[in-house]
């Protein structure tokens, strides 16, 4: 015969058999008497065979059905099974498959170019049918260790991998929203947030006051310093209100409230963010006075709908918020004097008694038709 197999059949994942019955062994000696014994030996331990008697159909069958172990002959006519050896310890697919050199030769000359083609124990025939299943268990066992090792190191990977992915979308996230407010898109798996939709919000600008002079005479060591100051503080107070950032532009911040995060009272917690800030801002602002600089923070509040997504191009988006809300507060920061928060009529609606105001008039804003009313928080 030229190639024979022996019980080959689909390889159970996990079954419940002997532990003989789970393994799958290639047999290859191109004499067949010698072959039907040591089949045999192997199927009275309870092993699945398959059987070879040339070098390129037993080469076929071991990247086909990918054995457990092979029990491989030396001298072959055609390919030499020091040749087989070579050829699968070569191939990333088979590399792995522990291979028992089998040969009449005991010269150590020989056992050592068996160990240099990739051969993993060499037995001398005849052998003796203990001493071969004694090698062939000690093999199996090495070879099941390995890979059960090698699933381990697949699964590390696959959740390292998975980790990688998810401190990298949270680190995206962290572009636009408070820490808060990242963990519960994360653990609700709501990226869908972010598409385009319409929403009742409240958006507030921060402005520093009389930031162009000072810019124009200070050195640029102390403009960067101060926006830094700024930013320094007033982030953490954001941050803790669940506040998303919008946009920084140069001494002043956007930010809204009530989006992506669900904020019933988003007006209220708005206003009371920026009372904080502007409490915060006041011991900032001392101290910039005390270095020369007359600066000041303004602050304009406004509630309504508006219209929120990405925008940008590949490598740099922006979450934001459009319509004549942002318009809104952003006329009203510019209104602001430092130290003032200057609020529209909605979000003095919404927050009610909540938070004191007093009414500042009607005034014409740049962009709007009509006068607006005022609200500044006492």
């Amino acid at each position: 015969m030229s190639t024979e197999r022996i019980q080959a059949g689909p390889r159970p994942a996990v079954p419940a058999v002997s532990d003989g019955e789970k393994h799958l062994i290639l047999v290859v000696d191109d004499l067949e008497p010698a072959l039907r014994i040591t089949v045999a030996h192997l199927k009275a331990k309870g092993y699945r065979t398959l059987a070879a008697t040339r070098g390129e159909p037993a080469l076929e069958l071991a990247r086909e059905q990918r054995p457990d172990l092979l029990l491989l002959d030396v001298n072959m006519p055609g390919m030499s099974g020091l040749e087989v050896c070579r050829r699968l310890k070569q191939d990333p697919a088979t590399q792995r498959i522990p291979v028992i050199m089998m040969t009449a030769n005991n010269e150590i000359r020989d056992i050592v170019v068996g160990f240099e083609s990739g051969a993993d124990d060499y037995l001398t025939k005849p052998y003796h049918e203990l001493e071969m299943h004694a090698r062939i268990r000690s093999m199996l066992r090495m070879y099941d260790a390995q890979r059960e090792l090698d699933e381990l190191n697949r699964n590390l990977e696959r959740k390292v991998s998975e980790q990688v992915r998810e401190i990298e979308r949270a680190n995206r996230l962290k572009r636009f929203f408070s820490p808060q407010i990242v963990q519960t898109i994360l653990a609700e798996n709501a990226e869908s947030r972010l598409r385009d939709h319409r929403q009742d919000v409240t958006v507030v600008f921060l402005d520093l006051r009389r930031f162009t002079p000072f810019s124009e005479r200070a050195t640029p060591e102390e403009v960067i310093q101060t926006i830094r100051e700024l930013h320094g503080t007033v982030g953490p107070v954001i941050f803790r209100h669940g506040a998303t950032v919008e946009r920084f532009v140069g001494d002043g911040i956007m930010m809204f409230m009530g989006d992506p995060e669900p904020m019933p009272d988003h007006a209220l917690r708005a206003v009371s963010m920026c009372v904080e800030i502007r409490s915060t801002v006041e011991v900032l602002r001392e101290r910039w006075q005390a270095r020369g600089f007359p600066l000041g923070l303004g602050i304009g509040v406004a509630t309504g709908r508006a219209v929120l997504g990405l925008v940008g191009f590949e490598g740099r988006v922006d979450y934001t918020a459009l319509g004549s809300v942002t318009n809104l507060a952003a006329r009203l920061c510019g209104e602001a004097d430092g130290g003032q928060i200057l609020i529209s009529e909605s979000t003095r609606t919404a927050i009610g008694d909540a938070i004191p105001t007093v009414p500042c008039g009607q005034l014409q804003l740049k962009g709007f038709s009509s006068p607006q009313a005022v609200f500044q928080v006492a």
